[in-house]
């Protein structure tokens, strides 16, 4: 049984940097998973332009039916993924996006999943997991403690384990939104702004803007409670950073992911940190402008160009919104300007899978 306060660092000591990521790999992408996705909208509005001092446009990755960007990660991985590895089932671990993604594509492939998250992670997330077939475990006390639980579940049963931001072919799906971004915008973007977690958008969308539109600036934007990227970026040093709770749940990281940190120090423009009540402004935002539902992950990239509002005067700016699977007591406190509501405590809408890999 993993202890919920093991330190898991020991397990992204070992992390090797994959191939580097190629605009071709996001084409082949496109192929694969344009033949189920559609492109998701890119639209802009004059609430949105005059809140931010500028011409705005959002790419509307809550549109999904997951909710997230993450599916696009998920459907190309799991196509491309020989029989042989897809046979011996799945294992991942997630705050929430990324295991529906993969939940989502194995169900399409008849494979096994099974989804480590930590303790308090976001119900409807485990919930939705669950219900597109997945074992859900609940492990340690925060994602990086829940992915070395899952990395011993891959041990002993022999599971394809699969990180959220190490495998290539899951960053290559990932770097399609940017191609459609590109292919939507009546003209380039002058700045871009994206959310920064395990770095998978970042880099992926980091690479496809700087070969198609190298004039437009990349910005990542993490959430200040769980600042290892930004730090790791700004300082070239991987070291563990403390996470505090956060609104952006989704970006709740502990410990740098390298290979994607890598691609991130080559490209990206800037790295910003976000406050709680920046994110929460951002989740009211969208929805009094482009009327859209955003979880926090999905908000940053809008409170990190509110951040620079008076900067981008009279500049072409893409958000992407890249998720909206935010829990209703979650929405309710952003529409109440960040003030904590009731939140009752009810039992888990779905199985919880009985392993010795969860915390008691």
């Amino acid at each position: 049984m993993l202890n919920s306060t093991q330190s898991s660092d020991e397990s992204f000591e070992e992390d090797v940097a994959t191939p580097g990521l190629t605009l071709q790999d996001v084409y082949s992408a496109q192929e694969v998973i344009g033949r189920q996705l559609p492109a998701t909208p890119l639209v802009g509005h004059p609430l949105l332009s005059q809140a931010l001092g500028c011409e705005a446009r959002v790419k509307l990755e809550n549109t999904h039916a997951i909710g997230s960007f993450k599916i696009r990660g998920g459907l190309n991985l799991l196509a491309t993924m020989p029989d042989a590895e897809r046979e011996r089932g799945l294992v991942t671990a997630t705050r929430g996006n990324h295991g529906q993604s993969v939940a989502y594509a194995a169900r399409q492939h008849g494979a096994r999943c099974t989804i480590f998250v930590p303790e308090g992670n976001n119900e409807d997330k485990n919930a939705a997991m669950a219900a597109l077939g997945a074992d859900v475990v609940v492990a340690g006390h925060d994602f990086d403690a829940a992915w070395a639980a899952s990395e011993r579940f891959a041990r002993d049963t022999g599971a394809r384990s699969v990180h959220p931001a190490r495998e290539q072919a899951l960053v290559a799906g990932v770097g399609t939104l940017a191609l459609e971004m590109i292919e939507q915008a009546q003209q380039p973007f002058d700045v871009v702004f994206v959310p920064v977690g395990g770095g998978s958008i970042a880099a992926a969308c980091a690479v496809v803007f700087k070969a198609l539109s190298p004039t437009t600036r990349v910005i990542g934007v993490q959430a200040e409670n769980a600042p290892a990227q930004y730090h790791a970026w700004h300082s070239g040093e991987h070291h563990p950073f403390a996470v505090t709770e956060t609104v952006a749940d989704g970006l709740a990281v502990r410990v740098p992911v390298e290979s994607t940190m890598d691609v991130m120090r080559e490209l990206l423009d800037d790295m910003l940190l976000v406050s709680e009540d920046e994110i929460y402004a951002a989740i009211r935002c969208y929805a009094a402008t482009v009327h859209q539902m955003a979880e926090g992950a999905g908000a940053v990239p809008l409170a990190g160009a509110m951040q620079l509002r008076t900067e981008l005067a009279g500049h072409h700016v893409g958000l992407v919104l890249t998720g909206g699977n935010i829990e209703s007591h979650t929405l309710i406190e952003a529409l109440n300007g960040g003030l904590p509501v009731y939140r009752p405590q009810a039992m888990p809408m779905y199985p919880i899978a009985e392993l010795d890999y969860g915390c008691r």
